[in-house]
């Protein structure tokens, strides 16, 4: 049987299985940072997710999640920004994404600027053009779509938890707007 061919259900850990697996290795994530881009490719307004963290306070985060066993990054991508953005997001994914940057979060607060108190994680984190109707799903509150220069404002990168204020500053960058 191809890769192609397992079932998705047959790549899920139970959740006894992934605290035992968080505890002992690093776990693959993709970021990925949505925005709109004009005529000319040029980014114009960038995404995020507005959520209720497990302690009760509501911030603004990135769109994020695992790669899965037998799954490309690229269809891990594109699976995230559809379970969060909706189906008809339209992602512009490359047949061969490069991500901007690699951000390690640790358990540990302070080793790296990314922190999950849950686990040792590897994220590979990409800008990715969303063309379509974007609506939030899941667990996300809102969806708000800010400029650059809004997206750039400090006091908003502050409050985005677990460093993804960090790898927007870094994604702002990557896309030649000045932080």
């Amino acid at each position: 049987m191809s890769p192609l061919e397992l079932e998705r259900n047959e790549s899920w850990l139970s959740r006894e299985e992934l605290e035992a697996v968080r505890g002992r290795l690093p776990i693959l994530y993709v970021d990925a940072v949505p925005v709109r881009v004009d005529s000319t490719g040029a980014a114009t307004a960038v995404g995020l997710l507005l959520r209720a963290s497990s302690d009760g306070s509501i911030n603004r985060e990135l769109v994020s999640g695992r790669v899965l066993y037998h799954e490309r990054v690229r269809d891990a991508l594109l699976r995230h920004l559809e379970k969060d953005l909706g189906p008809m997001c339209l992602p512009r994914v490359p047949a061969s994404p490069q991500p901007f940057t690699v951000a390690e979060y640790f358990p540990t607060p302070g080793v790296t600027p990314y922190h999950d108190p849950r686990q040792h994680a590897v994220s590979l984190a990409f800008v990715v053009p969303v063309a379509g109707d974007c609506e939030p799903q899941q667990d996300a509150l809102d969806l708000a779509w800010l400029t650059l220069d809004e997206a750039a404002d400090p006091s908003l990168l502050q409050d985005m938890g677990g460093g993804h204020g960090v790898l927007l500053r870094q994604a702002l960058a990557h896309l030649g707007h000045a932080v």
